[in-house]
């Protein structure tokens, strides 16, 4: 059982219904199509028990306002009970990039940790040794060596530490050696980041500024 319009396509399962959604089109088309089809439909697959529905959005990718158009055009039918929106799988190398590793420990002088990708360090970082990563370096602990985020040229990096203290700082090829006074100064959680080409440092709670895609807590 297929039922289709310019933008949408319903197709029946002994599971339920899924709505397949143009993925070509302008998203106000297909939303009118989606409206049209629920409000007009006049088969008997949108009425009657509660029916379960995945939709599938093809290579469109979608904010979470549109996500939200969706499923409120779909909730107009109160026996329609959605399952799922898939939206498409993000690239494996994004994926990579976005993802945070934890390590735990003591990097002692002389020692180097390396990472690809995003880190958070449960541990201090001692004068003499080196923490560096591709992307962002987040320390819960002490940062008195030296630490260098963004190593293939990422120059949105930032550095975090609940102590910030370094012998030098480095994000992508800009340089930073702090001020001696920074041992005896009186500090909260800060982070360092790249502004006009320049380090700058800040305390944590401002970094959603710098960073609004770390800003990710959404209230249900």
């Amino acid at each position: 059982m297929t039922v289709k319009s310019n933008h949408v396509t319903i197709k029946g399962t002994k599971d339920g219904l899924i709505f397949l959604l143009d993925d070509q089109c302008e998203f106000s088309e297909l939303l009118e199509d989606l409206k049209y089809k629920v409000e007009h439909s006049h088969q008997n697959i949108l009425t009657g028990p509660i029916i379960h529905v995945d939709v599938k959005v093809g290579l469109r990718e979608i904010t979470e306002d549109q996500k939200n158009e969706i499923l409120d055009t779909l909730k107009q039918k109160g026996n329609l009970l959605i399952r799922s929106i898939d939206t498409p799988a993000l690239d494996p190398q994004t994926a990579d990039q976005n993802q945070l590793t934890i390590h735990t420990g003591i990097v002692r002088s002389g020692q180097v940790l390396h990472h690809d990708g995003n880190l958070l360090f449960l541990g201090d970082v001692n004068p003499g040794g080196t923490l560096e990563c591709t992307g962002d370096i987040f320390i819960i602990g002490a940062l008195r060596g030296m630490a260098h985020a963004g190593v293939n040229g990422n120059e949105a990096a930032v550095i975090a530490a609940s102590f910030l203290a370094p012998t030098q700082l480095r994000i992508a090829e800009v340089i930073s050696r702090p001020p001696d006074e920074w041992e005896n100064r009186e500090t909260s959680m800060e982070f360092a980041y790249l502004k006009d080409g320049a380090m700058q440092i800040d305390k944590i709670t401002n970094i959603v500024r710098v960073r609004p895609d770390l800003s990710s807590f959404k209230g249900v």
